[in-house]
This record gives structure tokens, C-alpha cells and sequence, in this order.
């Protein structure tokens, strides 16, 4: 079981499938992408080239090269040979179990079969795998994949410890920053994270106490200036002063629960879905979607290399 991987398997080459692949690649490690959509291989190769220049600046291993990417529409021989698969299918559980049923009779027992799903639980999922279900795992990016260096690791009700631990060190030394959840939830942590602060910034915009472009201006100019540094309990503890954590405690304790009890739990109504979608086109000017993911990239392209140094 503890077989080096150097040979990956891509199922699915969407937006996540892609940079996982590109990411794959600029770690030294062969490649084979499978996708039956029509234009799948050039839409790859193409967001792969486009990736390429910022891997380049990051740094790229021993033998990285674009050169070690395979495509084929077919399942079998994408598979064949790898040491992992890299799952990124659709968010359907049908469409999963029957995939994972067939994947669980192609691979030998000690292939690490790792899902890229933002919704769906691992227990859901591996209960259609009858020969091996614990070399089955959650390996949850952030998006873009290729830079965004989280992944969540989360087993099911049969996954090994085993290959979460393999699972954890596979993505570690392709240089990703792991988080264990212990325990299986829905959308599981970053997203929900994500999600509790999306819907006090919906609520906010729904009582008129602020509009969408400022909203999105107080998080990525106030406090998420900090979070790309550390995180919120980290953070807390040095608002403590010399006192850290526990003096925070008794400074805040009384306020920040308060705002709790105040927090909102907002409808999307037609309204206000008119509302913030008229805010995000107003905020976003001119720019194309295409060009607000590269001014995203550039800016954590330069993040993630001051991290790196300091």
C-alpha cells in the first residue's frame, strides 16, 4: 500500500479536472485525463498552456513537463497502470455510485480513489464499491486547484485510515496544505465557512444596511486581508494582547455572541436575487469573467510567493 504515485488518472476535465491535471504535471507526475464531452481534449490543453507560465513562476519539479498529459474517451485506459484517481464528475450521487461500482472492478486494491466533490458524502458514495470501499476518500480542493493550495481530506464509513493517511501525504508533498475533518458534514468545512459569511453579506444587502460592492469591499479589504495570512482563532488570540486568547475571551465574549443573537437568516427572494445579481455586474464594470480570474490568479499567484518567502 505504500506504492509511490507517479502515474495520476483525471476523470472529468472541467475547471477543477483541469487544474488538478495541470498541477499533476507541473509536479513531475504522468498524467491521463479522461472526459466524453465533445472538445474536452483541446479545452484541456488549452487552460493546461494557460496555467503553465504562473506554475513556471511558482516552480516546477524535476521532470514537470506538459509533455506527460494523455487523453482518451476512454475509461479503461485511463486508468490503467495509475497509482491514484482524481475524481471531478458531476455532482449527481447516481452518477458517482455507478462510476465507483465500475472503478472499484477496473483497479487493483492498493489504487487510491480520490473524489473531488464539494457536496456529496464519501459513505453516499463508496457504498456501491462491494471489493475495495476503503481505498475510496474525499481529496476537496479549492478552486483553482493548481493554486489554491487547500485540500480537504474527509473518509467515509469504510474509508482505511490507511489511505487517508497515504491520501494526506500524496497531497502534501505535491505541495497542497491538508486539513483531516474527522467528522463527514455537507459542503464540508471551507464551504461552510464560505457560506455562514455569504449569508450575513446577503442578509446585510436585504435589510439595505449595505450594497453588494461594499460588502465585498469590507471582507477583502478588512478582514480578509488578515485571513490570507491567518486564520480568524489565530487572529483573536493576538486581538487579545499580551493576555492572547483567553483575554479575548473576556473582552469579547460578551459582544461577539451578542451579534449571534443578531445575525440573519435571509430568503432568496426574487427581489433580492435582482438586487445583488444588478450589484456583482455593477461591481464587476467591463471585466469579463475570463478577466476577473486572472486578475483572482495574478493576485494569488503573488500571495502565495510572499507566503512561501516569508
Amino acid at each position: 500500500m505504500s506504492t509511490p504515485i507517479k502515474r495520476v488518472a483525471i476523470i472529468g476535465t472541467g475547471v477543477i479536472g483541469a487544474s488538478w491535471a495541470a498541477l499533476f504535471l507541473a509536479n513531475g507526475l504522468d498524467v491521463m485525463a479522461t472526459d466524453v464531452a465533445p472538445g474536452a481534449e483541446e479545452r484541456l490543453r488549452k487552460y493546461i498552456d494557460e496555467a503553465w507560465p504562473a506554475l513556471e513562476q511558482l516552480g516546477l519539479a524535476p521532470g514537470a513537463s506538459r509533455s506527460r498529459l494523455t487523453f482518451t474517451t476512454n475509461l479503461e485506459q485511463a486508468v490503467a497502470g495509475v497509482d491514484l484517481v482524481q475524481e471531478n464528475g458531476p455532482e449527481r450521487l447516481d452518477f458517482k455510485t455507478t462510476l465507483y461500482q465500475h472503478l472499484d472492478e477496473l483497479l487493483p486494491a492498493n489504487v487510491i480513489i480520490a473524489s473531488s466533490s464539494s457536496g456529496l458524502t464519501m459513505s453516499s458514495i463508496q457504498t456501491a464499491c462491494r471489493l475495495h470501499p476503503e481505498r475510496c476518500v474525499l481529496g476537496h480542493p479549492f478552486n483553482p486547484p493548481h493554486l489554491m493550495p487547500l485540500v480537504e481530506i474527509v473518509g467515509g464509513a469504510a474509508t482505511s485510515q490507511e489511505t487517508i493517511e497515504r491520501a494526506e501525504a500524496f497531497y502534501t508533498s505535491i505541495g497542497k496544505r491538508t486539513i483531516r475533518i474527522n467528522k463527514e458534514v455537507r459542503g464540508h468545512v471551507a464551504n461552510r465557512l464560505q457560506a455562514a459569511l455569504w449569508r450575513e453579506i446577503v442578509y446585510l444587502i436585504s435589510e439595505g444596511v449595505i450594497s453588494v460592492a461594499d460588502a465585498d469591499a469590507a471582507v477583502c479589504w478588512g478582514p480578509g486581508l488578515r485571513w490570507g495570512i491567518m486564520g480568524p482563532t489565530l487572529l483573536f488570540h493576538m486581538a487579545g494582547g499580551e493576555g492572547g486568547i483567553d483575554h479575548f475571551f473576556d473582552q469579547f465574549t460578551g459582544p461577539m455572541t451578542a451579534w449571534w443573537q443578531d445575525l440573519g437568516n435571509p430568503s432568496i427572494t426574487p427581489e433580492l436575487r435582482k438586487t445583488i445579481t444588478e450589484g456583482v455586474l455593477a461591481e464587476a464594470g467591463k471585466r469579463s469573467v475570463a478577466q476577473l480570474e486572472a486578475e483572482r490568479d495574478e493576485v494569488l499567484q503573488g500571495l502565495l510567493l510572499l507566503r512561501r518567502n516569508s
